[in-house]
């Protein structure tokens, strides 16, 4: 059985914020869509009454959330080789190669991670948000590498999210960027939104719009026309890492989504096309719900990033 009940108080008032917004932050393992679906089927109340999804949190607001039985998973167990860094009874850990989506979606309905776990996992998974699915608590991108966590049940995945949500997990990456780097190391504070044309896209917004968004860096290693770096991500925005990078002007080298002008300049000054874009999930650092111990993880480099790197080393 997955249902559960959480019950807590808000702090501060969020005026301009929804709701749905709201517990969509302080539990990023539960979709905006579902957390809608939720309120507008009486499973999320305020100060015991039903709500909206426009209401407005206020300080000292009661909210309670019914997270129902799970239905039956729609994405089917398939028989997928995963690399498990870690695993328990709680919750895994899976370097993920580039090229695996995470979840099923339009035109990647089979042959995704989720896929994958329900037949690794055969029954044992968290049901957070009605479905009966594996518990991802956060995504990597198709094209990035790396490490992920899954949670194996209900209370895990709620922890878990509640340490992305409040910045307790340590995430750190590995990147290869079009173009030299002028600073050894650098913060960038830049807010995110939905692009305002390119609704698939994610990009910078200084009129007040966006969600706060900090990255900071280090040079690991400076190349003729590239630069490598180390990645700590503080928020966990959409495409974070790759819009913070192009509002640098030194975009991630593979991502034409971001920096297909960039990324054109290098193939012409290093005769090299990058397959992917060259972002990896380098480190993970949590505190384990069970044991209530620190874990820490690594994923090593996959070879066509560390082939970039020679390749790039070259470059004349």
């Amino acid at each position: 059985m997955n249902t559960r009940t959480e019950t807590f108080t808000v702090e501060q008032s969020r005026p301009g914020e929804r709701l749905d917004i709201f517990l969509r932050e302080k539990f990023p393992a539960v979709s905006r869509g579902a957390m809608q679906r939720l309120i507008e089927q009486a499973h999320i109340r305020v100060n015991g009454q039903p709500t909206k999804p426009t209401h407005h949190p206020r300080v000292g607001d009661t909210v309670e959330i019914h997270f129902p039985d799970a239905r039956p998973a729609e994405a089917q167990p398939e028989d997928i080789p995963l690399e498990i860094l870690f695993e328990d009874q709680s919750l895994l850990v899976v370097n993920k190669p580039a090229g695996l989506v995470v979840h099923p979606a339009a035109g990647h309905e089979e042959h995704t991670l989720v896929n994958a776990l329900l037949h690794h996992c055969a029954g044992s998974l968290s049901g957070i948000g009605g479905v009966a699915r594996p518990g991802i608590v956060h995504r990597l991108d198709k094209e990035t590498s790396g490490c992920l966590v899954v949670a194996k049940n209900d209370a895990t995945h709620l922890a878990l999210s509640e340490q992305f949500s409040t910045r307790v997990v340590k995430k750190i990456y590995h990147a290869i960027l079009c173009g030299v780097l002028p600073h050894a190391t650098g913060e960038i504070h830049a807010a995110i939104a939905r692009h305002p044309t390119h609704r698939k896209r994610m990009a910078v917004h200084d009129d007040g719009d966006g969600r706060a968004a900090h990255t900071s860096y280090c040079v690991l290693e400076k190349m003729p026309f590239a630069t490598y770096v180390e990645v700590q991500i503080h928020t966990g925005r959409t495409h974070q890492i790759r819009v913070h990078f192009q509002h640098l002007g030194y975009p991630v080298a593979g991502d034409d989504t971001y920096g297909a002008k960039q990324n054109k300049q290098l193939k012409e000054q290093t005769n090299y096309a990058a397959p992917r874009v060259l972002l990896h999930a380098q480190e993970l650092t949590f505190i384990h719900p069970r044991t209530k111990k620190e874990k820490h993880f690594t994923a090593p480099l996959p070879k066509d990033f560390k082939d970039a790197l020679k390749l790039l080393r070259k470059a004349k």
